[in-house]
């Protein structure tokens, strides 16, 4: 108060400075602290730890549209207006035979996939040609039919495009807010009936638990995060520790080409590098395809009857951002008889298997960085670096839900907290 001269700013005031005039800098300041920070020998920017949590969005979770149900509705919409369409046709081919003239034209196919803009332009050559028609012969069911078209079947064919192009692939989005996307909330995971509510995926990097990078998503995935976070920063690291869920073969290919240290576990990290005692386990982990012997000179794979699995073809594979890779596909011809086929599969069929090298290799040079000393030292601290981050903002500055709409406001919001984290984690 002192410095504002005893003058108690208005919460638009302050609204208006966190959601607009900060936002076109706000990547600008942040960048500022970090550059602080490094010449402060506070980080060295050297091992980056990246990690994402989920924030509720200041979205309404029960106003929210949802892909799938948007779907059924527009399908509805288009058979009935494929139905009165035909209709139409119908009464125009009645009307032929009765007076000899045609009135209207073909509408097209009678199945055909119509779409808003289509379907304006048929009605509009519709009410064209019926106007005077219409006048003369009283064909109610015609003008109900054209009727229904035009006050009811446009608007809502038109509304439903509109939601498919805010969806943008997504699943479902809110309507007070429709950046953010339902999603799982951790904090929910206890309840009777966890409900999804309108959030946003925030991937954070640190480094001696100072945020050092950070980007705000809506898109519930971790995986499909990783290189649109890694783009935004203004300086790549050298290394990059990560868990599991962002061991994708697209993750490992992009650290790859950057010539970027690879210390990011994959899904099956623990099985591989666990030394079980208990038989049973052992047992079923031999059937694991990525167990199975490998004859490069026939390209086909063993399993443990020491049957051969043969190849069949190749597809490929396309993740959400665009990323294409290739899956070999390879089967079994001799499970019928084996004692051993109720616990290698469950397929009424032969065991088929199928398998990306190329990944094979990306998780073969993981593990050797992983289980390495450096590794394992990363892989401690990474328990400690980011989740302690996200506690303390959650817990400590009780910052649970953004207070603005929109992805980038939201992107400001997530960019002041960070830098509030950082300014009181150099204050002790």
């Amino acid at each position: 108060m002192w410095i504002s001269g005893e003058n108690t700013p208005d919460h638009r005031t302050i609204n208006e400075f966190r959601g607009k005039r900060m936002q076109p800098v706000i990547a600008e300041v942040f960048h500022a602290v970090v550059e602080y920070l490094v010449a402060g020998n506070y980080v060295k920017l050297e091992n980056y730890y990246v990690d994402g949590t989920k924030i509720e969005a200041d979205g309404n979770k029960h106003k929210v549209v949802w892909a799938k149900r948007k779907e059924r509705y527009e399908k509805a919409v288009k058979e009935q207006v494929n139905e009165l369409l035909k209709q139409i046709e119908a009464e125009n081919e009645a009307e032929e035979a009765e007076y000899g003239e045609r009135d209207l034209e073909e509408m097209g196919g009678r199945n055909e996939d119509v779409n808003g803009e289509q379907l304006k332009k048929k009605i509009a050559e519709l009410n064209e040609r019926l106007r005077d028609k219409l006048q003369k012969r009283e064909n109610t069911s015609t003008r109900q039919a054209l009727k229904k078209l035009e006050s009811n079947c446009l608007p809502r064919l038109e509304k439903y495009e509109e939601q498919t192009k805010v969806l943008a692939g997504r699943n479902s989005y809110s309507k007070t807010d429709p950046d953010a996307t339902c999603m799982r909330m951790k904090e929910d995971r206890g309840a009777e009936r966890p409900w999804a509510k309108p959030a946003y995926n925030v991937q954070v990097g640190t480094e001696g638990q100072f945020i050092v990078g950070y980007s705000v998503h809506n898109k519930s995935s971790d995986p499909i995060c990783l290189i649109e976070h890694l783009d935004g920063l203004k300086q790549l690291p050298k290394k990059v520790v990560a868990d599991a869920a962002y061991g994708s073969e697209e993750n490992y290919d992009y650290l790859q080409k950057h010539e970027l240290e690879n210390y990011v576990k994959y899904p099956t990290f623990y099985q591989d590098t666990h030394h079980y005692r208990n038989p049973e386990i052992i047992r079923k982990h031999q059937f694991r395809s990525d167990h199975f012997e490998y004859d490069p000179e026939s390209d086909q794979f063993i399993c443990p009857a020491k049957k051969r699995l043969s190849y069949l073809y190749t597809s490929k594979y396309k993740t959400a951002n665009g990323y294409e890779s290739e899956r070999r596909h390879y089967e079994c011809s001799e499970c019928q008889d084996c004692p051993l086929k109720p616990q290698c599969t469950k397929a009424k069929g032969n065991r088929r298997i199928q398998v990306s090298f190329r990944l094979i290799e990306f998780r073969k040079q993981a593990r050797e960085n992983l289980t390495s000393d450096l590794g394992k030292e990363l892989r401690a601290k990474r328990s400690v670096e980011v989740e302690t981050v996200f506690g303390h903002i959650k817990h400590n500055m009780s910052f649970r839900r953004f207070h603005l709409r929109d992805l980038k406001k939201v992107n400001t919001e997530w960019g002041l907290v960070s830098i509030a984290h950082n300014m009181r984690k150099l204050a002790g």
